[in-house]
């Protein structure tokens, strides 16, 4: 089953990032979060990548490109231009293929564009900047049973704030928000049937808008519910906890090896 992953927005919200490298190459432990997206699919035996660029994409092709080099020792014989790597360092055995999807394109519009490399089989879809210890595994056997077109993973947003209840200017008690205190929030990580790229009409269109909305009331949209961890990355201080999480040296979301 291929896993198609959105990474060619503009992350507007990460300004202090993206201005000089896409939103799924910001890196947390010294590694983009795309690796981490990528790592979550992988553990569950889920190894080809299709990524739909946009946004600095040459950024992203060069990373993987350059992947082997980057992780072994090289010699290069500059006359030609010839690389050899040495060392046997473990490597992920994935599949990647890289498609400029557009500059401006919508994240539906992305999908469309995918059509051919998405073929008539079952596929995962996600986006490039949020990571959970979502089991991909029961994901997709729950997409299964249920036999409709589409899956949402369904996460708690997490907690920003303290609940204050006040009388009058009377704090009469003050508690932490926990995350399962949120509703619930599409946490990207879907499993979809072919058939839904029929329901995207363009370029413009937004996965989020009428594809999933038509999809719900035509009955054809299920949730799998994840109420363990799960965190976007759509602000510098998303940013510092994953990096903060990562540097604890247990993050939630590393379920691989």
């Amino acid at each position: 089953m291929k896993v198609v992953i959105l990474a060619g927005g503009l992350g507007t919200r990460l300004q202090e990032e993206t201005t000089v490298r896409p939103k799924p190459m910001v890196e947390i432990g010294g590694r983009p979060m795309l690796w981490h997206i990528m790592n979550l699919y992988g553990a569950h035996g889920l190894k080809e990548f299709v990524l739909a660029l946009g946004y600095k994409a040459d950024f992203i092709r060069s990373y993987f490109l350059g992947y082997r080099a980057a992780m072994h020792d090289s010699t290069i014989r500059l006359a030609d231009g010839h690389v050899t790597t040495h060392g046997t360092n473990e490597q992920e055995d994935w599949t990647v293929h890289l498609i400029d999807t557009g500059l401006t394109t919508q994240t539906g519009g992305r999908v469309r564009r995918l059509k051919e490399w998405i073929g008539n089989e079952t596929f995962c879809l996600t986006y490039g900047d949020g990571v959970g210890d979502v089991d991909i595994t029961a994901l997709i056997a729950f997409h299964k049973s249920h036999g409709k077109l589409a899956t949402v993973t369904a996460v708690r947003p997490p907690a920003r704030f303290g609940s204050i209840a006040l009388d009058g200017d009377e704090v009469r008690t003050f508690a932490e928000k926990t995350q399962m205190s949120e509703g619930w929030i599409n946490g990207g990580f879907f499993v979809l049937e072919p058939q839904v790229l029929d329901y995207i009409e363009s370029d413009a269109t937004l996965w989020e808008r009428d594809p999933l909305e038509r999809l719900a009331s035509e009955g054809q949209l299920r949730a799998f519910r994840h109420e363990r961890f799960w965190q976007s990355m759509d602000t510098l201080r998303d940013v510092h906890l994953l990096e903060s999480l990562w540097a604890g040296g247990s993050p939630p979301w590393r379920t691989w090896k």
